[in-house]
């Protein structure tokens, strides 16, 4: 009997709980969202990155690249019909073609990486 006096207090109070919805300030228009991530995008825009290109890879012993010199020839593991990695700060974010555009070599981007590959390279 004393149990069910208990419980019956117990539910009398909750049933006299007062729900109140939530009440938050009304932003304005120069507070939106994309005024506050553009800010911040901002501050990335004058970031220097390190942007390379991968042309091939080969590994050598010592002594041979001690013996290299002026006309030496070194092969990579690409053929020249493949595309290019294209780096930016070790990571690679797309692939390309070499190009020559008034005595200058570039890179045409053929392909881009995948955002969801680049993210996950990112958190090792």
């Amino acid at each position: 009997m004393a149990d069910d006096v208990v419980q019956n207090a117990e539910l009398e109070k909750q049933e006299q709980r007062e729900v109140v919805d939530p009440a938050f300030e009304n932003l304005t228009e120069t507070e939106t969202r994309s005024d506050a991530s553009g800010d911040k995008f901002e501050l990335l825009l004058d970031l220097n990155l390190s942007v390379s290109v991968e042309l091939g890879k080969t590994t050598m012993m010592i002594k041979d690249i001690v013996e290299l010199g002026r006309g030496s020839i070194i092969e990579f593991d690409k053929l020249v019909s493949e595309p290019v990695d294209i780096l930016v700060n070790g990571k690679k974010m797309a692939e390309g073609e070499v190009v020559v555009v008034d005595k200058h070599f570039g890179i045409r981007i053929t392909s881009m990486v995948d955002p969801a590959e680049r993210l996950k390279g990112l958190k090792k």
